[in-house]
């Protein structure tokens, strides 16, 4: 080739190299109308040049005593133009594929992204796929293209961070999800998926770079793992998310109701088939008599009380709870535990606080008492273990789930915010409201 290369940067200053003969003698080199930037004869058939600024396709021309000839032609070219899809933004440990799109690319000879050369394939003039190399750490650098028209930079890639999970507030509601929770945690900015044990959520938002808020799957009962993907990586919290059950009253042997009560959630029985009294009660929510789903409630009981029966007590409590104000933990009764007046239990402002009474034999309640939660407190965190049966006394305002060996008797005007679920006999209901908190 007589002019190589025969391309370079509108703005000049390329090596070309002209060969050809009689250069012996050459007073001048031209690209186009412009001189070229300098010149050396290197021998009468090669001549190196420095080109000038130009545009467009040019003749180059050699100038000797002997006259002037025209080697071929030169084509200025523009720098590149381009920008990173999907957005420009990626792990600290590199090895993902974007794509450049723009002008120019053809000749591409050098993408860096920082100090570090990528690994790319010219796919056309418009495209280039790039291997983003690895950085030392996270935060932005500068991505450069190097073309024969000259270098473009002004982009950004964002080298992230992995993702970190802290906390699922609330981190626990009901199988058939559909509630809304925040996920608080790190390196959310670039978020492109949120799964709770593998399914992802209905829907989610990134409020934040620490603030995922989403609105759950449906999903099984227990624990959930909860995955954040991001540009980033994927971080997992094992366990992160409960799953509860549906039912608002479960009966082991029977479900007796007397009166006008209110029944939010599911009601059942399980081994049991008897439930009466409904009407003239009221269930918003579906009556299972020892169905499939009354059989798996009941199961899921058992081991919900097994569990928490076999968490290490942090406080030992005896007698009656009124007058008390008690903060997260999980308290043991060897035996009977009463309650008159008021009990208060504070979550210190965390929402997902949990409290478990691990109660030796009975929970008694006297008339108008009640649990009160205060500052985040929520019912669906505490959990009542009763050794043997529980005992709501007339216009009782109870709150948390009663998880009873054997049987619960809830007198008339009662509130439960929360659960009735016994495990061996029956739930007994007068003119009462309970309601699932979740």
């Amino acid at each position: 080739m007589p002019v190589s290369p025969n391309q370079g940067s509108t703005g000049g200053g390329d090596a070309v190299i002209l060969t050809g003969s009689h250069f012996t003698g050459t007073t001048a080199v031209h690209y186009g109308p412009r001189q070229a930037t300098s010149f050396m004869v290197v021998s009468d058939t090669t001549t190196n040049t420095i080109t000038p600024s130009g545009s467009g396709v040019v003749p180059v021309s050699v100038t000797t005593a002997g006259g002037t000839g025209t080697l071929g032609s030169f084509f200025y070219l523009p720098p590149p133009s381009f920008r990173i899809n999907p957005p420009p933004a990626g792990p600290v440990g590199g090895g993902n594929t974007v794509i450049f799109t723009g002008l120019g690319l053809t000749t591409t000879s050098e993408v860096r992204f920082g100090a570090h050369n990528a690994v790319f394939t010219v796919d056309s003039d418009g495209q280039l796929t790039v291997t983003v190399p690895a950085a030392a750490s996270a935060g932005p650098v500068g991505v450069t293209v190097r073309t024969r028209g000259g270098i473009r930079s002004g982009i950004t890639y964002t080298y992230l961070d992995s993702p970190s999970v802290t906390v699922i507030t609330l981190d626990s509601g009901p199988a058939d999800g559909g509630n809304l929770v925040v996920i608080t945690g790190t390196a959310f900015s670039y978020t492109t998926s949120v799964t709770f044990d593998g399914t992802p959520v209905i829907a989610f938002r990134v409020a934040s770079d620490t603030q995922i808020d989403a609105v759950v799957p449906a999903g099984a009962l227990g624990p959930a793992d909860v995955s954040v993907t991001t540009l980033g990586g994927t971080t997992t919290a094992s366990g992160a998310y409960t799953y509860l059950g549906l039912f608002a009253v479960l009966g082991g042997a029977s479900v007796t109701n007397t009166g006008l009560s209110k029944v939010t959630g599911d009601l059942g029985v399980s081994p049991g088939v008897s439930i009466t009294g409904f009407p003239p009660g009221q269930v918003n929510g579906i009556i299972h008599t020892s169905d499939a789903a009354a059989v798996a409630a009941h199961a899921d009981l058992i081991t919900t009380y097994d569990n928490a029966a076999g968490q290490i007590p942090d406080t030992s409590i005896s007698g009656d709870l009124g007058g008390q104000t008690l903060p997260p933990g999980v308290y043991n009764a060897a035996s009977s535990i009463g309650l008159t007046g008021t009990l208060t239990l504070d979550a210190e402002g965390d929402r997902n606080a949990d409290w478990i009474f691990q109660i030796g034999s009975t929970l008694t309640t006297a008339t108008a008492s009640q649990v009160l939660l205060i500052n985040g407190a929520t019912a669906r965190n505490v959990i009542w273990l009763i050794g043997s049966s529980a005992t709501l006394g007339t216009d009782t305002d109870f709150a948390g789930r009663i998880l009873a060996q054997i049987s619960i008797t809830v007198n008339a005007g009662v509130t439960v915010d929360g659960q009735a679920l016994a495990i061996a006999d029956s739930v007994t209901l007068d003119t009462d409201t309970i309601t699932r908190p979740w």
